[in-house]
């Protein structure tokens, strides 16, 4: 359905150093540096953080989450734990798993260092 996904940032740098360590943990690669944005390609699709090219500051949409795949709730506390670490900040309820009309999921929430707010999601079985 998606091609793929960019969000905005203030800071092209602490970007990179936040999600090269936090999408480090899903298996994904640095990401690669194109000017005023970042990205990170994998086979199921490209995300990526850019500055505004209208030169405009960056802002975190209200409602708005992005959600990233994780294989376990192992790995979802992995990545809750090295967002925290690197400048993210937790919200929502804490990681845990979460039951209602999509199923039994494990869920772990945190804003990035822009106040984006992001998801690590496993589905259980």
């Amino acid at each position: 359905m998606f091609s793929h996904i960019m969000i905005g940032t203030n800071d092209l740098d602490r970007a990179k150093s936040f999600y090269d360590v936090l999408l480090g943990t899903l298996g994904v690669s640095p990401a690669m540096v194109d000017g005023h944005r970042i990205f990170y390609r994998t086979p199921t699709g490209v995300f990526s953080v850019s500055k505004p090219i209208n030169g405009e500051p960056a802002s975190a949409p209200n409602g708005g989450t992005i959600g990233f795949a994780a294989s376990s709730s192992e790995q979802a506390d992995a990545w809750h734990a090295a967002g925290v670490a690197n400048g993210g900040t937790s919200c929502e309820d804490p990681p845990g798993v979460r039951e209602g009309g999509m199923g039994k999921m494990y869920l772990a929430y945190l804003r990035d260092p822009d106040g984006n707010k992001l998801c690590a999601l496993h589905r259980m079985g």
